[in-house]
């Protein structure tokens, strides 16, 4: 019987080992010494949860999945409909090509064709590789057609560290501002985190918070979780990425038991607010990358 997430890519090197499947480029899994660092999802089974997820050609969420660009409207699917967004982009349920597999890199590539609300020609393609210093993701899209083309893009890892709550963890993030979200999950404008219960620029235990926000204002590349047992998940961002959102798993079963934290370009609603908007020109290709390492 065919795995609903497609063919199953395994990848290892040193004390890193990582799944990485062909439906929707996903990182089903990735661990260090044998420990999961990622909530993932077993064999024969249909992701959830958007984890692990490659993000394309925008992250997050498109309110009423309406917006205008190059002088046209376009309205795109809603599959959120309870709150009337589009939410996480084309790319996730397509069946990926796999250009490269080794041991201990996977990289794969999807030619996006034009769509209901998206009638735009991408060429995407998402890289993995392991080494000593964790697991790199490169993520790349060209304009392969004649018109400019909106364009946003995340990666969606649920950090895990056993089946403690996410309360008992030690978050820093290197962002100066955040943005207040509505009851859509839309973002309003950013804020400064200063004096706020938003600022973990110095690190501090998660404890209660309810966290489904965007943060930018990046003031370094790297943002950590701790574990009570010093277990410890360092994300770099490399190019490409200027903002940080980190979701508690609040609306998961069980709840707050991973934590996400996702490398994004753009707030939510970036196609109609303008914030962060890449806007792809014919034959400009655009890259962002991260690297997770533990310890």
């Amino acid at each position: 019987m065919r795995d609903p997430s497609g063919h199953n890519l395994v990848l290892s090197h040193g004390p890193y080992r990582a799944e990485v499947v062909t439906v929707g480029a996903g990182l089903r899994s990735l661990s260090h010494d044998g420990r999961p660092m990622l909530a993932g999802w077993p064999t024969g089974e249909v992701c959830r949860d958007y984890r692990g997820w490659v993000l394309m050609p925008w992250p997050n969420r498109v309110g009423d999945g309406a917006y205008e660009f190059g002088g046209a409207r376009h309205q795109l699917p809603l599959n959120e409909p309870e709150r009337r967004n589009a939410l996480h982009g084309l790319s996730g349920w397509v069946e990926w090509t796999v250009s490269h597999h080794d041991d201990s890199r996977a990289s794969l590539t999807l030619p996006l064709v034009p769509t209901t609300g998206y009638p735009f020609v991408l060429d995407l393609a998402v890289d993995y590789e392991l080494s000593d210093a964790g697991l790199r993701v490169t993520m790349a899209a060209t304009n392969a057609g004649d018109v400019a083309a909106p364009y946003g893009t995340g990666h969606h890892p649920y950090f895990t560290f056993g089946d403690g709550p996410v309360d008992d963890l030690t978050l820093t993030l290197p962002a100066s501002t955040w943005c207040p979200m509505d009851e859509r999950g839309l973002a309003g404008p950013a804020e400064p985190v200063d004096g706020t219960a938003w600022d973990f620029r110095e690190g501090r235990r998660i404890g209660d918070a309810v966290i489904d926000h965007p943060f930018g204002g990046l003031v370094g590349t790297q943002a950590s979780i701790v574990a009570p047992d010093g277990a410890t998940t360092t994300l770099t961002l490399h190019e490409g990425f200027d903002w940080l959102h980190v979701f508690t798993s609040d609306t998961h079963a069980p709840s707050r038991r991973s934590l996400a934290v996702e490398p994004t370009t753009c707030p939510p609603d970036a196609f109609r607010s303008g914030v962060g908007l890449v806007v792809l020109q014919p034959g400009e290709t655009h890259r962002a990358a991260f690297t997770i390492t533990g310890s």
